[in-house]
């Protein structure tokens, strides 16, 4: 009888289902991005400078007024030399600054006229055209290019964990 019981217990151990647990995992992503235009632009002001020795100012260099939507403009000036024969210098530099700009508007997230001033860095937006990314149920990705401006990443990640 002990050795029924022995050989009924060891039966029993044997089909008794182990203990196993298992985790999958997947997690798959796409992501698509399209640069935006970008302008940054600052105006500069107008400056005129004069110098020099032994010349007499007959006429005053004049820079013209401000009005909205124009340069400012400038007149030269008048300048002899004092005394004749001795040596002389002379410089005058004029720099037109930027006129008052028209404001920019946004439509459609365009901008179709941008600003050019006296320091203007501009960025050309992106074109999506055929832009695209899917990942299939079993984990096959498709990413298709889209025009200059753009980035398609697609990631799949699969784990299993047995404990």
């Amino acid at each position: 009888m002990t050795r029924t019981l022995l050989v009924l217990g060891l039966t029993l151990a044997a089909a008794l289902p182990a203990k196993a647990d298992i985790i999958h995992k997947i997690q798959s992503s796409v992501q698509l991005t399209v640069d935006g235009a970008a302008s940054q632009a600052s105006r500069i002001g107008s400056t005129l400078s004069v110098s020099g020795s032994n010349v007499t100012l007959d006429t005053v260099p004049v820079l013209g007024s401000l009005t909205p939507g124009d340069a400012v403009g400038y007149t030269p000036g008048d300048y002899s030399i004092t005394t004749p024969g001795d040596a002389f210098s002379y410089s005058e530099s004029f720099i037109e600054g930027d006129a008052t700009p028209s404001t920019t508007t946004v439509s459609s997230g365009v901008i179709p006229s941008l600003p050019m001033l006296g320091n203007t860095t501009t960025s050309s937006g992106g074109v999506a055209g055929s832009l695209a990314g899917t990942i299939a149920s079993d984990g096959a990705m498709t990413i298709t290019a889209g025009g200059a401006g753009t980035t398609a990443t697609g990631q799949v990640v699969l784990s299993i964990e047995v404990e």
